[in-house]
């Protein structure tokens, strides 16, 4: 796929295009669905990452792939050609077979003539048929141009899963290859008939270029707000899809980008529409009744009405299926992306796991725990967890984290093996916080080395988890136990023997609402690195 490119603050807005009552500020084409999991963070993380997703078995993927309307028929019409067919010298069924083939396939009735709109479709499935090779192409002795089934036709028929997934993931990159091509826009004719022909082709090819580009980055929106999204909310409104594509990152659209948010609109609509056909989204095109309604009501409205849910769907939603996520996910990979499995971390032992997790850039960590623990003795599992998490190593304090994380997950039946380790230094102090995190009473307080540690260690845990980032910190920050002595709390946490309590101290200097704790903090810091 076409590497995605959020637009730059200074990439020009074209302005011009198809307007729809989509002058209508870009939060009413979506803010109906503002309940359904898609708040500005969501899109914003999804702008940046290519998540983990969770996927049905490929025998599962495949029953899917087999039900697809499109590839069922190019199945049924090669095995119609049992045991040959004619056809014409391009490879296309014959004049008299054509209505007959959309009889087969349930497009006409079996009596009178068959509408064209059904022959068409029945030729697009036999021109698939052929593409996927499901139907040989020869010519006999006699030079009659005959087809005849596959080699792949039997095991397609059978259900093998490779062969079916195959099959599909091959008919889902030529629609949508064809779906760029069909959206190449229409040229103008040159006035130099000499230059026609190559300048006319290299604009077909840019066109061609631009739109293959806009929907593979389409669809790599689709496939991270997907995986973000909570069960049941993956739907997003086509106004969201083209929002994403075109607004700079940090901005709030302008009258100049809401043109171009429809201008992208109206470009993805027949693409994403060729693209149901083959099961790789559900979409609800744009109604085209909204064309002729601005136009009608353009001198009357004086301010756009807000939108309810069943009119902002009239803007079109599309939704990706398991079977999309799949194809896109294989035409990433071919890429060179990292497009990971959720569970692919939690396939090892507890080591495994929280080193993977720590050290993966693209990760869902409370996926791939929940993963993990599943079905595991509660009791030995933390024991394995536990023992995972020590280290003073750079990404140790990610790792007790995890553990921390994991052992929620476990609960109350990991009691024994964290009461194992409240006299361990380095997870002694997290072992006592979990306890009391879940009500119990008889919890031993932790000495002032182990308490001072553990403040460190859990801060470290932060900075490493949130990258560092200030709004994400201060918080964590203000609640620092530094009561009226700042003086004497970080003449005693500067001499803490861990990694990164240098960098949590510079971390507090420049964080701390409070000026003279912040300036004790960075004091400490300076310490702190001079002792090393």
């Amino acid at each position: 796929m076409a590497a995605r490119r959020r637009r730059n603050a200074d990439t020009p807005a074209s302005g011009e295009g198809a307007v729809l009552p989509a002058d209508l500020e870009l939060q009413d084409l979506y803010g109906a669905f503002a309940a359904h999991g898609l708040d500005d963070d969501d899109l914003d993380d999804a702008a940046v990452l290519v998540p983990p997703v969770t996927l049905p078995s490929e025998p599962e993927l495949a029953e899917q792939a087999k039900a697809v309307p499109m590839l069922a028929w190019a199945l049924e019409l090669a095995r119609w050609t049992a045991p040959h067919r004619a056809v014409d010298e391009f490879g296309d069924l014959t004049g008299p077979d054509r209505a007959p083939a959309a009889r087969l396939l349930g497009l006409a009735p079996e009596e009178g003539d068959a509408p064209e709109e059904a022959v068409v479709e029945a030729m697009r499935a036999w021109s698939l048929a052929c593409d996927l090779d499901l139907v040989e192409l020869g010519t006999t002795a006699a030079g009659e141009h005959v087809a005849v089934p596959g080699p792949d036709l039997e095991p397609a028929e059978a259900g093998d899963t490779d062969t079916v997934l195959e099959l599909w993931l091959t008919a889902a990159g030529i629609v949508r290859e064809l779906a760029a091509e069909a959206d190449s826009q229409e040229l103008e004719p040159t006035e130099d008939p000499a230059e026609a022909d190559e300048d006319g082709l290299n604009e077909v090819e840019d066109a061609r270029d631009e739109a293959a580009e806009l929907l593979d980055e389409a669809l790599q929106v689709l496939y991270e707000t997907t995986a973000f999204a909570e069960p049941g909310n993956e739907t997003v409104p086509l106004g969201v899809l083209a929002a994403l594509l075109v607004v700079p990152e940090g901005e709030e659209p302008s009258d100049e980008l809401l043109g171009d948010i429809t201008d992208v609109m109206v470009a993805l609509d027949p693409m994403l529409a060729d693209l149901a056909e083959l099961g790789v989204l559900e979409y609800r095109p744009i109604d085209p009744e909204l064309f002729d309604e601005e136009e009608e009501g353009a001198d009357e409205r004086a301010e756009p009405a807000e939108l309810d849910e069943a009119e902002s769907a009239r803007f079109g939603l599309v939704r990706l299926t398991p079977l999309g996520q799949f194809g896109i996910r294989q035409w990433l990979l071919e890429d060179g992306y990292d497009a990971p499995l959720v569970g692919d971390l939690a396939q090892g032992d507890a080591a495994e796991l929280l080193r993977g997790v720590s050290e993966a850039a693209n990760v869902l960590p409370e996926e791939e725990l929940k993963v993990w623990v599943a079905g595991r003795e509660p009791a030995e599992a933390a024991r394995e967890l536990l023992a995972a998490a020590r280290g003073t190593d750079a990404y140790a304090p990610m790792r007790r984290l995890l553990c921390h994380s994991a052992l929620t997950l476990l609960g109350a039946p990991a009691e024994p093996a964290v009461r194992e380790v409240l006299d361990d230094p380095e997870l002694g102090g997290g072992a006592r916080a979990w306890l009391v995190s879940l009500g119990v009473a008889d919890v031993p307080v932790p000495d002032r080395a182990m308490a001072l540690w553990t403040v460190v260690d859990a801060f470290a845990a932060q900075l490493l988890d949130t990258g560092g980032d200030p709004d994400q910190l201060r918080d964590l920050v203000a609640e620092l136990p530094v009561t009226d002595d700042p003086v004497g709390y970080f003449g005693e946490l500067w001499r803490v023997e861990h990694p990164y309590t240098a960098d949590v101290l510079e971390a507090v200097g420049e964080l701390h609402p409070d000026r003279a704790v912040a300036k004790e903090a960075r004091k400490a810091a300076f310490k702190a690195r001079s002792k090393g």
